[in-house]
């Protein structure tokens, strides 16, 4: 079984019985909630991504992608492609370590300075080759092109079950109800973290196949 976007907005209007023009108008951001409660509940090697940029001679900060949540590594790459990974810091350490912005080099150090950027040290010399390898958050099914996703698409049941809560959140359903529908998610997204964790982490000429007694 998997979801599309049409299919799973109709499975939550059949399990909650609830067809009210406001309800129905408001799935798309039920849905987004939900999802967003699955990627921010479970890390998935499947939402890494890595992007390429640079840094502009003289300025110590660089602009997160948009669909960034976190990083992994960031590194610059020199003119043979090797890579120099930096140094994940605090914004204060940077200010304390460089604290002239226009002392430069081939940076080091690297913080999250906010929501959309990030601030290194010290400041570049060069436009400078990078690439960072971050967590991202991927495209809601409800505005994927062709109206699905890898969550609709791999983990079925855990979407459903996240996305029930969300609608009986919004329309403050019965409280055992809820209770149910949060078993299952956590049922559903215990599975998918031992895949994330476990069997996706393996390699199998170190570990060994998995075995299952019968």
């Amino acid at each position: 079984m998997s979801w599309t976007y049409t299919t799973l907005k109709s499975a939550i209007q059949d399990y909650t019985e609830n067809t009210e023009s406001t309800f129905v108008a408001d799935l798309a951001i039920i849905i987004q909630q939900a999802e967003d409660r699955i990627v921010k509940s479970v890390e998935l090697p499947n939402f890494r991504k890595n992007v390429t940029g640079s840094f502009t001679n003289g300025n110590q900060y660089l602009t997160a992608p948009d669909d960034y949540l976190y990083p992994f590594s960031l590194a610059v790459l020199d003119s043979s492609n090797n890579y120099s990974y930096l140094i994940s810091t605090d914004v204060s350490f940077i200010r304390e370590a460089y604290p002239s912005a226009a002392s430069t080099g081939v940076p080091k150090h690297y913080a999250q300075f906010d929501d959309n950027s990030f601030i290194v040290g010290p400041s570049p010399n060069a436009n400078l080759n990078v690439e960072l390898h971050y967590y991202y958050i991927p495209t809601s099914i409800s505005a994927s092109a062709d109206g699905t996703s890898w969550l609709g698409t791999n983990a079925p049941e855990l979407l459903l079950y996240a996305s029930l809560i969300e609608a009986y959140t919004f329309m403050k359903g019965e409280p055992d109800i809820m209770a149910n529908y949060e078993k299952r998610f956590q049922e559903a997204l215990q599975k998918l973290t031992l895949l994330s964790d476990g069997y996706n982490r393996k390699d199998a000429y170190r570990d060994g196949q998995r075995k299952i007694d019968v």
